[in-house]
């Protein structure tokens, strides 16, 4: 047991001080600015895509290239596609995660737009082709045996392509006072 004994205010108000202190958050809450998300949304290249048609929610991972606002996509024919075609006003989540304390997350609202000309789809699959890729990444990551693709037309490539026009972005984070230098970029 620990005993105190508080001889003037000025002690008492020291007291209180080094409670307050102790128990007070180190944690900092925010929102990103526009030059915070254009990173994050450049820096990374997996999100969660957020879709709605007839009465039916879907989210699924997706991964992506972002270029100037826009987000760019492969993917094959199924379930977000057809969703995608009924109602193309999207949701897409990309975070970055480095543990409860330290994280920055990114929800964009935009318009799903499907990339049937030739110069689009060479366009897209110039600017996923883009994209830096972590050390090491799976067989799902990579879409087929090809990846990153090595065509010289993206008629070549299997698949549907496809862009998010992204008409608006917030941002907000969470960081540990002190362990700014424990995020990952």
């Amino acid at each position: 047991m620990i005993r105190i004994t508080i001889g003037n205010d000025i002690d008492h108000l020291l007291i209180i001080m080094i409670i307050v202190a102790l128990f007070k958050s180190t944690d900092m809450f925010g929102e990103m600015d526009r030059e915070e998300i254009q990173q994050l949304m450049s820096r990374q290249i997996l999100g969660r895509l957020g879709c709605h048609a007839n009465g039916l929610t879907y989210i699924v991972p997706v991964s992506y290239a972002y270029d100037n606002g826009i987000v760019y996509c492969h993917t094959q024919e199924g379930q977000k596609l057809t969703m995608l075609r009924l109602n193309p006003r999207i949701c897409l989540q990309v975070d970055n995660t480095a543990d409860l304390a330290n994280w920055q997350s990114v929800i964009c609202w935009g318009v799903f737009e499907e990339l049937k000309k030739d110069d689009e789809r060479l366009y897209a699959l110039t600017v996923l082709n883009g994209r830096s890729f972590p050390m090491q990444t799976s067989g799902k990551m990579r879409i087929n045996l090809e990846w990153p693709f090595t065509a010289k037309e993206a008629s070549d490539v299997p698949g549907v392509f496809f862009r998010i026009v992204i008409d608006k972005m917030t941002g907000r984070f969470e960081e540990a006072v002190g362990k700014h230098s424990q995020m990952i970029y």
